[in-house]
């Protein structure tokens, strides 16, 4: 690339990677700043999303921004710290290859050897993002798994439910409370709203 690199520094933190060391919002800042300060490159902007997992189908306004600015010319690389701070889909990252392609914009990792502008190169982010997908389809299989062992065994995850009480990780009915449920049910199973049965429970003042 013949001319000066104007990046948009993309920075991404998911729930999960806030203990992660290296993945706060600020040491990747801190990071992608040193490079380009080595390098010579110039910062256009930063691009901040913070609590965003990169799953298909989630919504990412700063990244939206960073790809409509290299669409307008405004920037010709995106950095990140590593690729999957990018996307961590297969799907997605053929489209954001095909996006650097059509409107000329270099793609760099801080700490992955990422090269989009040779068959080979994208061959090989192929493969690494093929690497993170896998993770993330494993990792939630296992959660499935462990969730419906726990299940079964009957330990409920999250909130205790209205009309149970926990004892023992395991829920016990509560009969004070299951009247009011089984009432819930016996109104809606004759044809009324959920608005019609919570303001009828409002004015009786449960």
């Amino acid at each position: 690339m013949d001319e000066k690199r104007v990046c948009g520094l993309y920075l991404r933190v998911s729930t999960e990677d806030q203990a992660k060391v290296g993945f706060s919002l600020p040491e990747q800042r801190k990071c992608l700043k040193g490079l380009c300060d080595y390098k010579g490159w110039q910062i256009y902007d930063y691009y901040e999303d913070a609590g965003i997992s990169a799953k298909t189908g989630n919504t990412r306004p700063q990244f939206d921004r960073m790809i409509e600015d290299a669409k307008k010319k405004k920037i010709n690389t995106v950095l990140a710290i590593k690729l999957d701070r990018l996307t961590r889909s297969i799907y997605d990252w053929e489209n954001i290859m095909k996006l650097s392609e059509k409107y000329s914009f270099d793609i760099v990792c801080a700490n992955d050897d990422v090269n989009t502008t040779t068959a080979n190169g994208k061959m090989v982010t192929r493969i690494m993002m093929s690497v993170s997908q896998n993770e993330i389809e494993r990792t939630s299989e296992r959660t499935k798994f462990g969730m419906a062992g726990a299940i079964k065994a009957g330990h409920i995850p999250g909130q205790t439910p209205y009309g149970y009480n926990r004892v023992n990780k395991c829920l016990e009915i509560n009969e004070l409370e299951a009247n009011v449920v089984r009432r819930i049910y016996d109104l809606y199973s004759v044809g009324e709203t959920f608005a019609t049965i919570a303001t009828k429970f409002n004015q009786e003042k449960y």
